[in-house]
């Protein structure tokens, strides 16, 4: 809907151009810790803690593009058997396994020598505030970066008409401008609705925050990604990378609660 720069500007003799995509994605990205800030601070997580995540965030999330670019670099590989890391592409749940990863090693690594003292496994016993407020800031996030894609004219669905009135939304793809099937829209209005979903098992105290989060976009990723018609990796036995990884979101997701369940963690807990 919106390919082309929607501002132009000369830095340093550079030509300089942003993009609707770009716009999204930050936005998504403050929102996250923004809202990230507001849900952890409403359960009184130590500012330290705090500032200590905002900086490993920061990396993770950097570092997170990298990952989404390498996934994408590795299915078309797949597809093609051409490896092109510079011209590649992302995908965003590459770069939410690369983030979240990142993210994990650097909390618990980089904490020991953060947190000494009387302070010493602070973070770790605040780590559990993480887990049920990651997702609400990852879905957020995500809403925003598929209004990105829909600006953008990728993760698109099939193909409708180059005329109005045989359904889909007007945008641009692959340097053809047609009507598609908008599921970067209905993705993002999905992720609009769990985010609500996720932050009212949230602040009614639920535990399970993430398991929700795993089993309901790993449904909903694998459904969608049939509808997709847009280049995203080779098919595996009948399923696209994206759709294996939901699985493996699924699986986890439901391992999760047969933990709480066997180990008689409370799925909801009690007030502070």
């Amino acid at each position: 809907m919106l390919p082309d720069p929607i501002l132009r500007f000369t830095l340093f003799g550079n030509e300089l151009k942003i993009y609707m995509y770009g716009v999204c994605i930050a936005v998504g990205i403050l929102v996250c810790l923004g809202i990230f800030y507001l849900y952890t601070k409403k359960k009184n997580m130590p500012s330290k803690v705090q500032d200590f995540i905002f900086v490993i965030a920061i990396i993770s999330i950097a570092l997170g593009f990298l990952a989404a670019k390498l996934y994408q670099a590795v299915y078309e590989w797949i597809e093609t058997g051409k490896f092109d890391f510079a011209h590649s592409g992302i995908t965003a749940m590459g770069g939410f396994v690369g983030g979240a990863a990142v993210f994990l090693i650097a909390y618990f690594v980089g904490g020991k020598f953060v947190f000494k003292g009387e302070e010493e496994g602070l973070h770790k016993r605040e780590f559990n505030k993480i887990l049920l407020c990651a997702p609400c800031c990852i879905t957020i996030a995500h809403a925003f970066g598929r209004i990105g894609c829909l600006c953008a004219g990728c993760c698109h669905g099939a193909f409708v008409s180059h005329e109005a009135g045989h359904g889909g939304l007007y945008m641009h793809s692959d340097g053809i401008w047609g009507y598609y099937v908008p599921t970067q829209l209905y993705e993002s209005i999905f992720l609009f609705a769990l985010f609500a979903v996720l932050s009212y098992l949230y602040f009614n105290r639920y535990n399970i925050t993430m398991q929700v989060y795993l089993i309901a976009y790993g449904v909903w990723r694998i459904i969608i990604e049939f509808f997709r018609t847009d280049a995203r990796g080779a098919v595996i036995l009948g399923l696209y990378p994206s759709q294996w990884q939901s699985i493996i979101f699924i699986a986890g997701g439901i391992a999760m609660l047969l933990i709480y369940v066997f180990k008689k963690i409370p799925l909801r807990l009690p007030k502070e």
